[in-house]
């Protein structure tokens, strides 16, 4: 397992599609994670530090381990099969949940809890992404700066 930090959330053109941006802490590879518009709205708030007037859904998942003394030690992103991601929540206790990455990635960034990924993952679908390229990455850095929840908003019909 590799530790990967939390670069942001974009949208990806043209499928309009969200996406998190993970980065091996120890390494040169990313791992782009194609979600939902409101699990990127639940990460995006969290990297900014938005509090809502009313708990989200993972706001409240907080809550409810912080209530029943229970505390989330790792976020595993352990799979990937047919494009689709799978994670683990690990407890204290030792208890291991199924989760989808999406929704794991924003309880991680609301418990401070620190994020791994399976060598196999970043192998099969991390993109490597060499030190010239970084003026690229620093420019998808500068985005996530000025990006707001708002920007996944569904376009209403």
């Amino acid at each position: 397992m590799r530790e990967v930090d939390v670069m942001g959330v974009r949208v990806e053109m043209p499928s309009n599609q969200p996406i998190v941006l993970l980065r091996e802490v120890t390494g040169e590879r990313y791992l782009p994670i194609w979600i939902g518009a409101v699990e990127a709205t639940a990460i995006a708030f969290a990297q900014q530090g938005v509090t809502p007037p009313r708990p989200l859904t993972h706001d409240l998942l907080k809550d409810v381990l912080e209530a029943t003394g229970n505390e989330l030690v790792e976020v595993r992103i352990t799979d990937v099969r047919d494009g689709v991601f799978f994670a683990t929540l690990v407890l204290g206790s030792g208890t291991e949940i199924s989760a989808r990455p999406s929704d794991s990635i924003a309880l991680a960034l609301r418990t401070g809890t620190r994020i791994v990924c399976s060598d196999e993952v970043l192998d099969e679908a991390g993109l490597a992404v060499p030190a010239e390229q970084e003026d690229e990455v620093e420019k998808f850095r500068e985005f996530l700066d000025h990006v707001t929840p708002e920007d996944f908003d569904a376009p209403q019909e």
